[in-house]
């Protein structure tokens, strides 16, 4: 499928990714709206951590069952099952952190405690933190601006999403999806169908297919790899926020030729405590709204616990 590329500080950017959201939530962007010296520290850092020896991520595995942050072992989580779907283990390890990469965060409530969680940093890569947090915070700013771009699409001041947004509870995680040298079993995927929870996701592959998302239709519709481009799509919340007018469209990773796999994603995510109900512009006589009001923390925790594996 072909995803526009938009330029996100050209004119045009909030009416093209107008068009882009109604179609199937999923844009590109240049690569270099990203320094490419930070994006590539924190890449060849996250190729790093995968190549260590599995004793060596000892110190950044989950210390207890739902903790969010850390090193996920191969076959641990079940994407799908974040939309109640049951199904076999996701053939993929992943190493996440969270909104502690921006620095501490004063007058949070006590029920932002989970989601605070301090991300955990292997010792054997010294070099891995402050490339992840410097790349964790260019993408911050970036998704700062989007945000800013997509109000002006829906016919809002282009700061209306900025208290919402201020002390946001973001998390990153790079994804390993080792090489498949025997058939998986039947009904297995690299990862799960499901749609993203926050704001924004922005993503970088390398040049392995996988990547799949359903159309309107309900087709099954693979997305080319290009590693020069940052792929966004969009989660719940800008659906919520949209009454549906944009979509936080299904997604999955499917085994494909069986390659060895990487990607890293970036999921921003709106404050704990931000009220997520369709905006006035996005609802009318003809079309009330379709969704109940949510906080973003506590939504984010339920779909983000719904996945650790049982077995």
């Amino acid at each position: 499928m072909f995803l526009d590329v938009i330029d996100p500080f050209h004119a045009e950017a909030p009416e093209r990714i107008d068009r882009a959201c109604r179609a199937n939530g999923f844009f590109r962007l240049p690569a270099d709206v990203i320094d490419r010296a930070v994006a590539d520290r924190a890449w060849d850092a996250a190729g790093a951590l995968f190549d260590l020896d599995a004793s060596e991520h000892d110190d950044i595995t989950f210390p207890e069952p739902g903790y969010p942050y850390g090193f996920s072992p191969f076959g641990l989580e079940r994407l799908a099952s974040s939309l109640g779907e049951a199904t076999p283990p996701d053939l993929k390890a992943s190493f996440s952190v969270g909104p502690d990469c921006l620095g501490p965060v004063s007058g949070t409530r006590p029920e932002e405690a989970w989601i605070r969680s301090p991300s955990r940093w292997p010792a054997a890569l010294p070099d891995l933190r402050p490339a992840w947090e410097a790349v964790f915070r260019a993408q911050s700013v970036l998704c700062e601006h989007l945000l800013g771009l997509m109000a002006v699409a829906l016919d809002l001041p282009a700061d209306h999403f900025e208290t919402s947004i201020d002390r946001p509870i973001s998390a990153m995680r790079a994804l390993d999806y080792p090489a498949l040298d025997d058939q998986p079993p039947p009904g297995s995927l690299r990862a799960g169908a499901h749609t993203d929870y926050g704001t924004l996701t922005i993503l970088r592959t390398d040049e392995v297919p996988g990547l799949e998302i359903r159309d309107a239709r309900g087709t099954w519709v693979g997305i080319d790899p290009e590693p020069d481009t940052f792929i966004v799509n969009l989660g719940d919340s800008i659906a919520q926020w949209t009454n549906d007018r944009w979509r936080s469209t299904l997604h999955r990773v499917v085994p494909g030729d069986g390659r060895r796999r990487r990607s890293m994603a970036f999921f921003h995510m709106a404050n704990w405590d931000a009220r997520i109900e369709p905006l006035p512009t996005c609802v009318s006589d003809d079309d009330p709204p379709r969704h109940d009001p949510v906080l973003a923390g506590p939504w984010l925790m339920e779909k983000f616990q719904a996945t650790v594996s049982s077995g």
